[in-house]
């Protein structure tokens, strides 16, 4: 089974103190207290995570206080967002609440990229 193919789910009666990672696709109905950093999250409307999320797909629609960093990220109409968002592609539904700055950011990890291995040959 490749490592791709399978995920995890954290219930609702759950709560973390402290940073999550992992390679498997995330179902979050919990609470989280840290970070989170994953394939692909998916938050349910009841849950609530306080700390930044760092995902290559995210699906938010519960309480999240921190930065979210999403190649594609979609924000549903239940979300709750206190912190900035960095994405490529975004969705955002009518009615969801976020409080923070929305930048691209394609853009910022293409240019540091280049600049650091140039910087040290």
């Amino acid at each position: 089974m490749a490592s791709g193919s399978t995920f995890s789910v954290i219930g609702a009666d759950v709560v973390i103190k402290g940073d999550i990672s992992a390679t498997a696709d995330l179902h979050i109905d919990g609470t989280i207290e840290g970070d989170i950093k994953c394939a692909s999250l998916v938050q349910g409307e009841k849950s609530s995570i306080n700390g930044a999320v760092v995902a290559e797909s995210a699906r938010m629609s519960g309480k999240v206080s921190g930065s979210i960093t999403a190649r594609d990220l979609v924000i549903l109409k239940s979300a709750v967002i206190e912190g900035d968002v960095h994405y490529d592609a975004l969705t955002i539904e009518q009615g969801a609440q976020v409080d923070g700055r929305f930048a691209p950011n394609a853009r910022v990890a293409v240019k540091a990229v280049p600049s650091a291995v140039e910087a040290a040959e």
